[in-house]
């Protein structure tokens, strides 16, 4: 039996000191050594074994947050842990505090390849892993092929595509050994709700960004074309996630989503949840009213859709602890779950052949308040996101 942790974090910004990454966006050596603390001082108290990380400008930042979370953590080891020559150094409550440094971890990082000069930097994500990774991780982002979506008019007739060449921000996939098994880890960053607005050629900036003169017609259609980025890049992590599947190989998929869990782009992901019975649906083909499906081919449905469904580490806790106080993002007096840890039904706990299940699962955001109130405390270079993590353990954990 192996018991492992994974989580999500997203960084908000991560970059070194006197890097302009957005327009006259930089931190001043002082900001950069506060946030790298503070970063710091959440990984240690995470002490995730595997870690998916959002918004990183620059991997050399991400290295020096993971050496002052060993150097905090190797501290807080030498002040709490006891000498195993101590008759209760054995205790479990010491097993929990120990902290176990990332020495030895792996990470991979996958930058942007939108990324630019100073003040149009575009972040990459990253991957922390424990348990090293089998083989070289993945960087989906520039499309081998244009995605074409292709649509048609309530009469059939031909209503024109959408066509994406490369997403706004690269998915990273990797293969990690944890115990017996080798678990896919998809991390994500989708595009945000961040309306695209058009921009005139030679035009110092999108007309429709001018708030002085507000478009709000121009600035909805510019939500609906980021919603529609969104959910095409939703589409092409579920196609490599059917891909793993197809393999045989238990997927974790974790990151910023950017869209609550019952969004569309979110329920792309997860793939559709299946009816209770289909036996009482009229089929497909049905040449009379009375031809529905039978209960041998309810039971083929129900397999199929089941075998690439993902299920939400959070739901599943709320299901087992009754809990419904989870969220990861606020703004705008909107308490939500922008944030998730999906998984496949290998790690279902109603699957008969499940390899393992989540015994536990973390949300750690004390730190976010809602800016809606005009006096809320505020901090720009704490993360403006909640960190999530998963307790897993492979094998029964009753064993």
């Amino acid at each position: 039996m192996t018991r492992f942790t994974i989580a999500s974090f997203n960084m908000k910004n991560l970059i070194e000191a006197d890097q302009e990454y957005y327009r006259f966006e930089a931190y001043t050596p002082e900001e950069y050594a506060w946030k790298r603390a503070w970063l710091a001082d959440q990984l240690l108290t995470m002490n995730a074994d595997i870690v998916g990380f959002q918004e990183i400008f620059s991997e050399a930042a991400l290295r020096d947050v993971v050496i002052e979370t060993d150097e905090m953590g190797m501290a807080a080891n030498a002040a709490n842990i006891p000498h195993r020559s101590k008759e209760y150094a054995r205790r479990a409550i010491f097993r929990k505090l120990a902290y176990e440094p990332y020495t030895e971890a792996a990470l991979a990082f996958a930058p942007n390849s939108f990324d630019g000069e100073p003040g149009q930097r575009r972040p990459g994500v990253a991957i922390l892993s424990r348990y090293g990774f089998k083989g070289t991780p993945e960087v989906i982002q520039d499309l081998a092929k244009p995605l074409i979506i292709p649509f048609s008019d309530i009469d059939g007739s031909d209503g024109g595509h959408y066509r994406v060449k490369r997403l706004s921000r690269p998915i990273l996939k990797a293969r990690v050994p944890v115990g017996d098994a080798v678990v896919t880890v998809f991390n994500c960053h989708l595009k945000s709700k961040l309306g695209e607005l058009p921009k005139p050629e030679g035009a110092a900036y999108p007309p429709a960004a001018d708030l002085v003169n507000y478009d709000a017609e121009t600035r909805a259609l510019g939500a609906l074309r980021a919603g529609l980025r969104r959910m095409a890049e939703a589409w092409v992590l579920r196609r490599a996630i059917l891909q793993e599947l197809a393999s045989g190989h238990p997927v974790m998929v974790l990151g910023d989503f950017n869209d609550s869990e019952n969004a569309v782009s979110t329920e792309i992901i997860t793939g559709e949840a299946p009816f209770k019975n289909y036996a009482w649906m009229r089929r497909h083909d049905a040449e009379t009213h009375r031809d529905r499906y039978s209960d041998q081919e309810d039971a083929t449905i129900q397999e199929k859709i089941g075998a690439v469904r993902l299920y939400s580490a959070e739901k599943l806790f709320v299901r087992k602890s009754l809990r419904d106080a989870v969220y990861t993002s606020t703004f705008g007096g909107v308490f939500e779950s922008i944030d998730q840890i999906l998984m496949s039904r290998h790690f279902h706990p109603d699957f008969v052949g499940k390899i393992g299940e989540m015994e536990y699962f973390n949300v750690f955001n004390d730190h976010l308040t809602d800016a809606s109130h005009p006096e809320a405390p505020y901090n720009k270079l704490a993360s403006d996101h909640g960190q999530i993590m998963a307790h897993m353990v492979l094998g029964d954990p009753n064993a």
